[in-house]
């Protein structure tokens, strides 16, 4: 009863986290901000995240939690590329998470960042998650002649880089066709 108590805890302080870090980014978002959004000191929020880098951390597995339906990262054979496309357009309803990965990531590229090791792992799990998602729907080469892992980081980047240009201009870039027009150069042209 206590380890659920304590679970739950966790949980309420990790979604104050993303809301803190949403608003006022990482550099900006203090562990005491996070305690008095969720009726703790900043005292007690250290029992349950003895660091600001672990509470980092514990957001940006939660994001993934939530990208994949609650589990841990999804499979590759779970992914296929229409099933990335309904991703994109989950984000675009969703724009704090994504403002509050976006800002994690982009700060993360500076050496000593917390979160430089977990994006560093993260994007070698996708890409590698996307060549067999590239894999099994085109095979060893896709229609351009690219291998699926070369092309997986092309795939990586579009996503990512679409919701940079979606979060600074949302009336200009519809970030689910952008998607799904990248998509289409994927497939190449229609054989007919």
């Amino acid at each position: 009863m206590a380890r659920a108590r304590s679970e739950e805890r966790r949980g309420e302080i990790v979604r104050a986290a993303v809301e803190v870090i949403a608003e006022r980014g990482y550099r900006g978002a203090s562990l005491g901000t996070v305690a008095e959004r969720v009726g703790l000191t900043q005292q007690g929020l250290l029992h349950y995240f003895p660091t600001k880098e672990a509470l980092l951390v514990a957001v940006l597995e939660e994001r993934d939690r939530w990208d994949t339906g609650g589990g841990s990262r999804a499979a590759a054979d779970t992914w296929r590329l229409d099933l990335l496309a309904s991703l994109v357009e989950y984000n675009a309803m969703r724009p704090g998470i994504v403002q509050t990965f976006s800002a994690l990531l982009g700060e993360s590229v500076t050496d000593g960042h917390p979160a430089r090791e977990f994006f560093t792992e993260r994007y070698a799990q996708v890409r590698s998650e996307m060549a067999a998602v590239l894999r099994a729907e085109f095979g060893d080469r896709l229609p351009s002649g690219l291998t699926p892992e070369q092309a997986a980081p092309l795939l990586t980047a579009v996503m990512d880089g679409l919701q940079y240009q979606w979060l600074l201009a949302p009336e200009s870039v519809d970030m689910p066709a952008a998607f799904r027009a990248f998509l289409t150069l994927l497939r190449g042209p229609e054989e007919g």
